[in-house]
């Protein structure tokens, strides 16, 4: 007891610690791996095409529709209720693939999964509302840690249950139905903000914007301004004009400080077009590999490649901390070559018919992704205060996903052209190839640019010296 004591009194482990349980719980999603077998197997007997052309595109429609709502909603419901719908969706997600029959039942599916996804939002923001800024960095570190952990234990979980076992697709639904159950209820461990984002008050607003220029002299009307101003939240109350108006200031100051730099627009801009590209590929995946290799028929290894891939892309983007690069002045041109591995690698799964060629390709996608996102957002990150850092994954993410959906409903729509799973990877392996093609063309120039200005400063330092030689000569 003294030990728990001793946690929740720390003032950040506590809820870095339950968040991070939550964390590993939720994305411990055992059966996720092997979701087009099930539906297309006996379990659901749905057709390829009806998944690939009808249902699959539902799920972007429904997170493009929830997104944007979601993310105002967690900021003036202070995170936490969010992250408790998240568990409580989550568990009727897979309540639903359990033991509810039928296409329209999993035509509900769909959008009660845009729901969950749609609140991921709420789960790096939630920590930082409750932490010291000091450990930021480490928080952040753990919960990206619970989250791999938890989606590779679970892929190997479920893979080893295949393989070995023989354990049918239907008990892995079960088992994952148990484990987020768990997660829900952990959820309500988590300490309630005191605090949110944007909702702050006027009041807040002016103190803070008062002591932003003497913080370390004036730290003690700050903390006697934000007690003031908790007051004036409960007398006013948090639908109040005077606060919504106060939000959308912040919202509009914030839009303008994080993309007044075009250094950050171009990040941005391959934040949104690369991540559009991987969230389609992530989601007709294993429909590609249904396509070469049937489930049906042959043994699958679903959950060992998305656990691998896991594994060497968190490697991927780990390394980024030991490499000593001038990312300002090389970043915008390791984005285009990397797109053109990404771009490369899906040529490879659309053109491949041997199933591990396809895993193969897979995992190179997964890692190059995993460490070209780890650099974007350490550069929009580094630059940008937390409130700005928050609106900017926002927008680039809702950029991301209406990009996905313009793709999903022109190549995948059973009501546009409805193209088959290898004609979708040849379109996608040209789209990171454009996406390649535009960002060697800017980073090139980006280099040559800052190459052209070393070249100018250096010998105007070389001749200050000179002067400054010559001046303590004369004077000698």
């Amino acid at each position: 007891m003294s030990c728990w004591a001793k946690l929740k009194s720390s003032g950040w482990a506590y809820p870095t610690t339950v968040l991070s349980i939550y964390g590993f719980l939720a994305n411990c999603r055992v059966a996720e791996p092997f979701l087009t077998p099930y539906l297309i197997g006996p379990n659901k007997n749905i057709s390829e095409e009806v998944v690939t052309n009808y249902l699959f595109p539902i799920w972007t429609y429904s997170y493009l529709a929830f997104l944007f709502p979601v993310f105002l909603l967690t900021d003036f419901l202070k995170y936490k209720p969010v992250i408790i719908v998240q568990g409580l969706f989550l568990v009727s997600n897979y309540l639903l693939l359990s033991f509810a029959p039928g296409l329209p039942a999993m035509t509900f599916l769909q959008v009660n999964f845009g729901v969950v996804t749609s609140t991921e939002v709420a789960y790096f923001s939630y920590i930082y509302s409750v932490i010291p800024l000091k450990h930021y960095q480490r928080a952040t570190s753990y919960l990206r840690s619970a989250m791999l952990t938890g989606y590779t234990f679970g892929a190997s979980l479920g893979q080893m249950l295949v393989s070995l076992g023989g354990v049918d697709y239907f008990y892995l639904n079960a088992l994952t139905l148990g484990i987020v159950c768990i997660a829900f209820l952990v959820s309500f461990f988590l300490p309630m903000p005191k605090k949110s984002m944007f909702f702050k008050g006027e009041k807040a607003v002016d103190s803070h914007s008062q002591n932003e220029g003497s913080l370390n002299t004036r730290r003690d009307s700050h903390k006697e301004g934000e007690s003031l101003d908790e007051e004036k939240m409960e007398v006013t109350g948090w639908c109040s004009r005077e606060n919504v108006t106060t939000a959308c200031r912040l919202l509009w100051k914030s839009f303008k400080e994080s993309y007044s730099s075009r250094h950050l627009v171009y990040w941005s801009l391959w934040w949104a077009l690369a991540t559009a590209g991987y969230m389609q590929i992530f989601n007709y995946i294993q429909l590609k590999w249904d396509h070469i290799e049937p489930s049906a028929t042959s043994s699958i290894y679903n959950g060992a490649v998305e656990a691998v891939s896991s594994v060497v892309g968190a490697a991927a983007a780990f390394s980024v901390s030991f490499i000593r690069v001038n990312w300002a002045m090389w970043g915008e041109l390791a984005l285009g070559l990397f797109s053109a591995v990404c771009s490369g690698a899906v040529y490879l799964m659309a053109f491949t018919s041997s199933i591990w060629a396809c895993y193969a390709g897979y995992v190179i996608f997964k890692s190059c992704y995993m460490f070209l996102i780890t650099i974007t957002i350490f550069q929009i990150a580094s630059n940008l205060s937390m409130e700005c850092y928050a609106l900017t994954f926002g927008i680039n993410t809702f950029i991301a996903l209406a990009l996905q959906t313009i793709i999903t409903v022109i190549v995948v729509d059973e009501a546009a052209l409805g193209l088959d799973i290898v004609t979708q990877f040849i379109i996608y392996g040209s789209y990171y190839g454009v996406i390649s093609v535009v960002f060697l063309i800017r980073g090139t120039y980006t280099a040559w640019v800052h190459h052209r200005s070393l070249d100018r400063t250096e010998p105007r330092e070389k001749q200050q010296d000179v002067e400054v030689i010559s001046t303590d000569h004369q004077q000698q």
